[in-house]
């Protein structure tokens, strides 16, 4: 088995884990972790179910991004990855973190109104940046994947 088909390997495995692992987290961890918080925390309570919503959608955005990420990986197998096909599921990826980018800036600018100290304000802006430069990476990445595939569409017709 060449390197690659190993890393395929290995990798298709672990998203495998961590795709079970975030389905265990969306079913039972978030909802009881934010139910024993408004147990505990009473003036908390009405946050409950807005932040069990957040937390569920932003590990949804994440299925999204491991489903086409496994995608991708079966069009590398096939050696199919420069073709239209891929674009597509790197257009999945992008629109998942657009999402939870929208998303993470709403709960930023809200935040930001009712905070009283800086701290959780700066992990939350530190989250923003960090997504907003994953998601310009794999804009970055798109276009050289558009790039290559017309350059192979391009080499096949002269083959």
């Amino acid at each position: 088995m060449s390197p690659s088909r190993w890393a395929v390997a290995l990798l298709r495995a672990s998203l495998v884990v961590l795709f079970a692992v975030l389905v265990l987290l969306q079913v039972f961890s978030l909802p009881g972790q934010f139910r024993h918080m408004a147990e505990q925390s009473p003036q908390l309570a009405h946050l409950r179910w807005p932040l069990t919503a957040l937390s569920v959608f932003w590990v949804l955005c994440g299925q999204v991004v491991l489903v086409s990420t496994w995608r991708l990986l079966g069009l590398v197998r096939a050696d199919r990855i420069f073709s239209a096909a891929s674009l597509a599921w790197v257009d999945a990826v992008v629109g998942a973190v657009a999402a939870a980018w929208v998303v993470l800036a709403g709960v930023f600018l809200y935040a930001g109104v009712r905070s009283s100290g800086p701290g959780n304000l700066l992990l939350l802006f530190l989250l923003l940046v960090g997504l907003a430069v994953v998601g310009l990476v794999v804009v970055v990445m798109r276009a050289l994947l558009r790039q290559a595939t017309a350059l192979r569409t391009d080499m096949d017709a002269v083959i």
